[in-house]
C-alpha cells in the first residue's frame, strides 16, 4: 500500500485520516485517538499531510514533519468549497487530501512553539482587557443609578476601584458598596495580571530583532510589534506588501464584471486582532497630529483634511501593513519616506 497524500481532520479526542495513492484512488479512511496518531505515521513512507490551520494544527504539524512527512496548513475557508456532501469528520477528511493537492492552494507557515507562546500572551492580555472594560463599565452603571458620576478614562476608572476597593463610596447603600467593592477588587487584580503580562511581553519583545525593527515604524508599538512577529512565520510566502495587507484583510473587495471594476468596503477576512492593532496604532497616530503636527509626516495632515477620520486611519493601517511586510521580507528598518514618495503614499 503505497500512500502519497493525507487529509487529516483534527478534532479534541479523535482524529479522522482520509489517504489515497499516486492515482488518487482511497486506501485508508479511519479514525484515530491522540494516543494512535503518532505510531500511525510512523510506520508510513514519507508522504504529503494537509490539515486544516487550527489551535492544534501547529503542534501536530511539527510532530509529523519530525517524523518526516510533508506537512501543510490550510486556511479553512478555502477547504470548504472541497466538502461534497454533509460535513462530517469523514467528508471533511477527504475534502482537506483533494484540496492539498490543488496547485493554486494557499498554504499556512507553521509556527515555533516560541511565536505560540508569544501569541498566548497576547490573547490572556486581549481577554483581560475586555474583562476590565466590563468591569469598569460595571462599576460606572452601578455607581449612576445612585447618581455618582464617574470621571471618563481609565486612570480615573483605576483610581475610583482602588477607593472603592476599601470601601469608599459616598450616597451609596451598604448592600451596593458592598457589591461596588467586590467588583473594584476583581478591577485591581486584573490591573495586577496585565502589568505582568506587558512586561513579559516587552521582554520578548527585546529578545525579537524582528518585534525590535518592527517598532520603529511610526504608530506600531510593542503590543502591535510583537503580534506582528509572531503570527508571521515567514513573510517570503507573500508575494508583495498588498498581498500581506489582503491576508490580514485591509485591501477593498471587489465587485467587478464586463471590465468594469468596483471597489467596496475592507474585505475583514485577515486575522482580526493584527487588523485592529494597525487601526489602532494608525487612530493614536491621527491623534498626535492633530495635537503636535510637526510630529508627523506633514501629509497626514492633508489626508485627514480631504478623508474622513475612519477612511484615513484604515488607508493608513493598509499602507503600513505594506512597510511592515518589506521591513520583514527584507530584514531592514524604516526610514522616513521623501516628499516624493509620501506624495504618492496619499494620492
Amino acid at each position: 500500500m503505497e500512500i502519497s497524500t493525507i487529509g487529516l481532520d483534527l478534532a479534541k479526542s479523535v482524529l479522522q485520516v482520509h489517504a489515497v495513492d499516486g492515482d488518487g484512488g482511497a486506501v485508508v479512511r479511519k479514525t484515530l485517538r491522540r494516543s494512535q496518531v503518532l505510531p500511525f505515521f510512523r510506520k508510513l513512507s514519507p508522504c504529503v499531510v494537509g490539515m486544516e490551520a487550527c489551535g492544534t494544527s501547529h503542534h501536530w504539524a511539527r510532530e509529523l514533519a519530525g517524523l518526516g512527512h510533508e506537512v501543510k496548513l490550510m486556511p479553512p475557508a478555502y477547504v470548504k468549497p472541497y466538502v461534497k456532501r454533509g460535513k462530517t469528520d469523514a467528508n471533511d477528511a477527504e475534502a482537506i487530501c483533494e484540496a492539498v493537492t490543488r496547485p493554486t492552494m494557499r498554504f499556512v507557515a507553521v509556527k515555533s512553539p516560541e511565536q505560540q507562546a508569544a501569541l498566548s500572551l497576547h490573547r490572556s492580555r486581549n481577554l483581560l482587557v475586555k474583562q476590565r472594560t466590563q468591569l469598569v463599565n460595571m462599576v460606572r452603571g452601578l455607581l449612576a443609578e445612585f447618581g455618582v458620576e464617574t470621571p471618563r478614562g481609565l486612570h480615573h476608572a483605576l483610581a475610583l476601584s482602588s477607593k472603592l476597593a476599601e470601601g469608599e463610596a459616598a450616597a451609596v447603600p451598604a448592600l451596593a458598596q458592598r457589591v461596588v467593592a467586590a467588583l473594584a477588587r476583581q478591577i485591581e487584580a486584573l490591573q495586577v495580571e496585565l502589568i505582568a503580562i506587558e512586561k513579559e511581553i516587552l521582554a520578548w519583545h527585546r529578545s525579537s530583532d524582528v518585534s525590535q525593527r518592527l517598532a520603529t515604524i511610526p504608530g506600531i508599538g510593542v503590543i502591535s510589534a510583537t503580534a506582528l512577529a509572531a503570527s508571521v512565520t515567514g513573510p517570503q510566502q507573500f508575494r508583495s506588501g498588498r498581498e500581506f495587507a489582503a491576508w490580514l484583510g485591509l485591501t477593498p473587495l471587489q465587485n467587478s464584471s464586463g471590465g468594469k471594476e468596483r471597489m467596496g468596503r475592507i474585505s475583514k477576512m485577515g486575522d482580526k486582532y493584527l487588523r485592529r492593532l494597525l487601526v489602532v496604532g494608525m487612530t493614536s497616530l491621527v491623534r498626535r497630529a492633530r495635537v503636535n503636527p510637526a510630529c508627523v509626516n506633514p501629509r497626514i495632515n492633508d489626508l485627514l483634511a480631504r478623508k474622513p477620520v475612519r477612511l484615513a486611519t484604515v488607508a493608513m493601517a493598509n499602507r503600513t501593513a505594506r512597510i511592515v511586510w518589506a521591513i520583514m521580507a527584507r530584514g531592514e528598518t524604516y526610514r522616513r519616506p521623501n516628499h516624493h514618495q509620501l506624495g504618492r503614499m496619499i494620492s
